[in-house]
């Protein structure tokens, strides 16, 4: 029921942003010699001449029922194409949201095991060369912009080494290889973006756990370091690798903008961005929308997750 409240006012957040937005899309269609005669008859035609509030209340209904309306894009060229069948919103953005989805899932395939097995390690030789080199690598990655990144691996794993192709023009029918070998060149930009977050949290997780008491006993016993961070401190370090994972997974489908763009990736982002170069209002809504919605999800699923994992909190006195 939160999660829903929340969601309402971020939809609230969303229409006021995206309406404020400078120019519209009759003068993006129309252009700047456009008459203003001409640019009120397609506002008229598009509803946009109609108060905010009554915009805004249209479009809630038809997001609680399931209709985010129709594209401006599609509405006008079916006008122009002489009443061509007009696809909804949701039904337009459905394919790209699934190629966002395969990316994020490739992207966490690789990202989340490599980071938990980075952050172990880095705890088991704390302090040492390993580690130091892991936290520098880990940092100098996420602090370089995602786009800076991309063109590093571009150039070395498409044009000096030619491994994965640069373009990711994934379509429609495409086999399952093919796509993951266009996917790739994307899902290592993504990879090397989340696992500094992941890895830090499971290292230092695990190293505020090795002081325990039971952790002490399990040594006296004589069993092995890896042992013991594996068996006996990461299932109770848990829930916060449980929240940073699911706070990097969220990251994978609302973050994917620029990535999406610079390999050209036919995902939700670039949608979402050709969408607002021409302010398809209903798209750019939509698109929000679906971003907001996956962050709170994966929220309360790391919530949930979290209370799962700990026997403290499933069961409270």
């Amino acid at each position: 029921m939160l999660g829903l409240v929340t969601l309402i006012v971020v939809s609230l957040v969303i229409f006021i942003a995206v309406n404020a937005l400078p120019g519209d899309f009759a003068q993006a269609v129309l252009g700047q010699g456009a008459t203003d005669e001409a640019v009120a008859a397609i506002r008229k035609d598009l509803g946009l001449d109609q108060p905010y509030f009554y915009r805004y209340f249209t479009w809630l209904g038809g997001m609680l029922t399931g209709d985010l309306g129709v594209s401006f894009a599609q509405m006008n060229f079916a006008s122009n194409m002489g009443g061509t069948q007009l696809k909804g919103v949701l039904e337009q953005i459905a394919p790209r949201f699934m190629n966002t989805m395969f990316l994020a899932g490739v992207t966490a395939a690789i990202a989340v095991p490599f980071a938990v097995i980075l952050g172990v390690l880095a705890a088991l030789y704390r302090n040492s060369v390993f580690d130091r080199a892991t936290n520098i690598t880990t940092l100098t990655s996420i602090s370089s912009p995602e786009f800076f990144l991309a063109y590093i691996l571009i150039l070395f794993l498409a044009v000096l080494n030619p491994v994965f192709p640069s373009l990711s023009n994934i379509f429609e029918g495409m086999g399952f290889g093919e796509r993951l070998e266009k996917t790739m060149l994307p899902a290592l930009t993504l990879t090397l973006v989340v696992t500094a977050h992941m890895m830090r949290m499971t290292r230092a997780a695990i190293i505020n756990l090795l002081a325990s008491p039971y952790i002490e006993m399990a040594r006296l016993k004589g069993i092995s370091p890896m042992r013991v961070i594996v068996v006996h401190a990461l299932p109770n370090a848990l829930a916060p690798i449980i929240n940073v994972i699911a706070l990097n997974l969220a990251y994978l489908i609302t973050g994917v903008v620029v990535v999406e763009v610079v390999f050209v990736y036919p995902g939700i982002g670039q949608l979402f961005v050709d969408s607002v170069k021409i302010r398809d209002i209903p798209v750019v809504q939509a698109c929000c929308l679906i971003f907001a919605a996956a962050y709170i999800l994966l929220n309360l699923t790391a919530d949930v997750l979290s209370i799962l994992s700990n026997p403290r909190l499933r069961h409270p006195k």
